[in-house]
């Protein structure tokens, strides 16, 4: 149980009235989808209108004229496109989760919003009762996530790889599946017609958790299966967040959250341009992607000793919302004290009935930290711009090519998270991207899940070192904005 003082300060947030957000960044899971093993994945009409109510309770707490915590300067009603920048990998459960997302941040029109009156008089009013058009950029990052079996197939990520598959050596790893054995193979007449014999195990306690998930959400037959308890299912999930969070995150080799890594730095290009262009560049950020993402950034930012939430599989709808706010009076404030980030999670779909809660990052007790201090902390394990991702991986060909040439042949011994040389990681991620290629890795995951991607990283190195905003701390935004 958490102490009194952790219960209190965890409780949902409703802004302060003398707080003014001055933009967001959020990050969500996509909405209820059909099974991974049975590829291909494809959002449901329940998962459709989950992520769509998430839309309109983030449209209700940010966008709407009578929002609870109105983002400073943004359009309410008609999307002004330079306020908002939206993205997903290519990948349908999560590209339509987004469109879905974004139909409830802002919902079409009407007919007298939407329309033009053109110069002989006629008036055009846009199809679907004003519905409004907002583009989503595609990332290559994640493509093919939703059908594929394996947390880092999609990331292309050599030495995450590498390290994720270290887990399966684990005696940690070895111990559940001796131990988890006959529990596996009851369950066999349920998920024979999709996995092998020798595939019903530990080993791919993920996948047989989805699949069984899935159909206790859509198989009306299910509720007559003895085999399938709620008990049984408890423990199917129990089994399942344990083995995808030591895919995805290992505290003594980080490189194994790298997912989480790009996710820190990119969350801070985002919040680090609102204020550079003192709220000119686009007032909210939205990207979809899959837990594994989630579940390494808890890892990374000590979420997952705080409360067992941060180390199960978020469900289907899941948020991370990083506020940026200040308590100054309803303008942009000139100096980088003045900024605070807020940092808050919905486990599931959030509505005015649901909505996501503030914790405290870094192993801290304050739910609100300074920019500066957010901004330090967060860079402590960011991947920023294609060179430091390609480095950090031990990618060497491929969109990693040029950036392998340009490091240069120096001696230093540079190590990464997980001990190894750069000059060792190099051939490491050449022999693993030629792995994944031919398919050996097809022993840690289902064929049919099997999806090869390259990565492409959208984070540019705009920031400095320190990833600072290019202002001197202390002093006034206007010397270097005017």
């Amino acid at each position: 149980m958490l102490p009194l003082w952790l219960s209190i300060i965890l409780l949902p947030l409703s802004t302060s009235a003398a707080e003014t957000v001055l933009g967001v960044y959020i990050f969500s899971r996509h909405g209820d989808r059909t099974a991974k093993s049975t590829p291909p994945a494809n959002l449901t009409d329940l998962g459709y209108s989950q992520i769509f109510t998430s839309g309109t309770y983030f449209r209700n707490r940010y966008i709407a004229p009578n929002a609870t915590s109105r983002i400073l300067g943004v359009n309410s009603d008609v999307v002004k496109q330079s306020q908002i920048t939206a993205s997903a990998p290519l990948d349908t459960v999560l590209m339509n989760s987004a469109q879905g997302f974004l139909q409830g941040l802002y919902p079409p029109v009407g007919s007298r919003l939407g329309s033009d009156t053109l110069r002989n008089g006629e008036v055009v009013r846009s199809p679907l009762n004003g519905y409004q058009l907002i583009p989503i950029q595609p990332v290559m990052s994640g493509t093919g996530s939703e059908d594929s079996a394996w947390l880092q197939g999609s990331s292309n990520c050599a030495l995450a790889t590498v390290s994720s598959n270290q887990y399966f050596t684990s005696s940690d790893y070895n111990h559940l599946l001796a131990s988890t054995s006959d529990f596996y193979q009851s369950l066999t007449p349920l998920i024979n017609a999709t996995f092998s014999p020798d595939q019903i195990s530990y080993k791919n306690a993920y996948t047989i958790f989805d699949l069984l998930n899935v159909a206790s959400i859509h198989n009306a037959s299910l509720p007559n299966s003895p085999l399938l308890t709620d008990s049984t299912l408890f423990q199917l999930r129990t089994l399942a967040d344990h083995h995808e969070l030591n895919l995805a995150y290992n505290a003594t080799d980080p490189v194994r959250a790298i997912a989480g890594s790009t996710l820190a730095a990119q969350v801070i290009q985002a919040l680090n341009a609102i204020i550079t262009s003192r709220g000119q560049s686009p007032k909210i950020t939205i990207e979809f992607g899959a837990y594994a993402t989630f579940q390494s950034f808890f890892g990374l930012t000590q979420l997952t000793t705080l409360n067992d939430t941060f180390s199960g599989i978020p469900d289907y709808a899941s948020t991370m919302t990083f506020e940026l706010f200040t308590t100054r009076p309803s303008s942009f404030p000139t100096a980088l004290e003045d900024l605070q980030v807020r940092f808050l999670f919905h486990n599931g779909t959030s509505s005015n009935g649901s909505i996501p809660t503030a914790f405290p990052l870094f192993g801290q007790s304050a739910t609100e930290l300074s920019w500066m201090d957010f901004r330090d902390r967060m860079n402590r394990f960011a991947v920023r711009g294609q060179e430091q991702w390609c480095k950090a991986c031990g990618n060497s060909t491929g969109v990693c090519a040029a950036a392998s040439s340009s490091s240069g042949t120096g001696t230093g011994s540079a190590v990464s998270g997980g001990g190894i040389s750069k000059a060792v990681a190099g051939v490491i991620g050449a022999m693993v991207t030629l792995a994944v290629v031919l398919g050996l890795e097809a022993l840690l995951m289902l064929s049919a899940g099997l999806r090869v991607v390259r990565k492409k990283n959208r984070i540019t190195s705009s920031l400095n070192d320190t990833g600072g905003v290019g202002l001197n701390e202390g002093k006034e935004m206007k010397s270097v904005m005017d």
